[in-house]
């Protein structure tokens, strides 16, 4: 009988193989990268063994309901946050794309992290039911300062997520654009944070996947500190490297939403497994709970 290092070896075999092919068949469309530095796709380069991809491909679609491979749970959890300071400063740069909707930057000195502030409550409106959120103030400051900042200008009102996956690796709702292409922002990036910032520069962990559990919300982005306004939720576990910032989760009471949104799977417009939502999936809003 295999033990669980056997296994797990074979799990990340298995998962290097899948992206590897996934990399390859981009690489023959020429869509590794695209411009402007507020994009709905991701290209992070990973492990030696292949090149790790979050990206819309644009191969047929599916219908088929999500799978998730049980090896999953041989992922590990990304590392534990290390305290922040009570307050930190941000930097959010002008990018050269314009913003898809007009967006103020927000504001960048002095964002509070602990205390009352170390998290932040908010409730998403979606066409397919509500989203409770819980953001995770202490570990990603920056980023969720720019959610708020964004959610209190109304940028996410009536905007349609425009990806969905669902495969053994990858399962995930990818949102926040207003152009629903994949290809817009709000006119300026910013850094990554956590998980990313607990590993040191040259880290060759960095860029091995660990588990982004059910119910996570992520910052989508188009390579290194390239964060704008594109989000992911992931539907269920799903094996990434740490390379995209963590910065809250769904609540328990509306992982329910999340499961009729995972059941609509794609419209035939990606590649197997990933595409739109059969049915469109519209943020009617994003608010502060008060």
């Amino acid at each position: 009988m295999p033990s669980n290092q056997q296994r797990r070896a074979a799990a990340k075999r298995k998962l290097e193989r899948q992206l590897a092919n996934r990399a390859q068949r981009a690489r023959r469309r020429k869509q590794l990268t695209i411009a402007g530095s507020a994009l709905g796709v991701v290209v992070v380069v990973a492990a030696a063994a292949g090149i790790y991809l979050l990206t819309r491909g644009e191969d047929s679609g599916t219908d088929a309901a999500p799978t998730t491979d049980t090896a999953l749970s041989d992922f590990p959890a990304p590392p534990p946050a290390k305290a922040k300071p009570a307050t930190v400063n941000c930097e959010y740069r002008a990018d050269k794309q314009p913003a898809a909707e007009p967006a103020t930057t927000p504001k960048a000195d002095g964002i509070p992290t602990t205390g009352a502030d170390a998290t932040v409550s908010m409730s998403m409106e979606t066409n397919q039911g509500p989203l409770g959120l819980t953001l995770n103030n202490a570990e990603s400051p920056c980023t969720v300062n720019s959610f708020v900042s964004l959610a209190a200008q109304n940028y996410f009102d009536g905007t349609e997520c425009h990806r969905i996956t669902a495969t053994d690796s990858l399962n995930v709702l990818q949102c926040g654009d207003p152009t629903a292409t994949g290809s817009g922002g709000p006119g300026y990036s910013f850094d990554n944070e956590y998980p990313t910032d607990q590993y040191a520069p040259g880290d060759p962990a960095a860029g091995t996947p660990v588990l982004y559990q059910r119910g996570v919300l992520a910052m989508a982005n188009s390579g290194p500190n390239t964060n704008g306004s594109q989000f992911f939720i992931v539907y269920a576990d799903s094996a990434l490297p740490p390379q995209y910032t963590i910065f809250g989760t769904v609540d328990e009471n509306s992982l329910g939403t999340l499961d009729t949104i995972a059941q609509l799977g794609q419209d035939g417009s990606g590649e197997p497994f990933d595409g739109k939502p059969a049915q469109p999936v519209v943020i009617e809003s994003v608010r502060l709970d008060r």
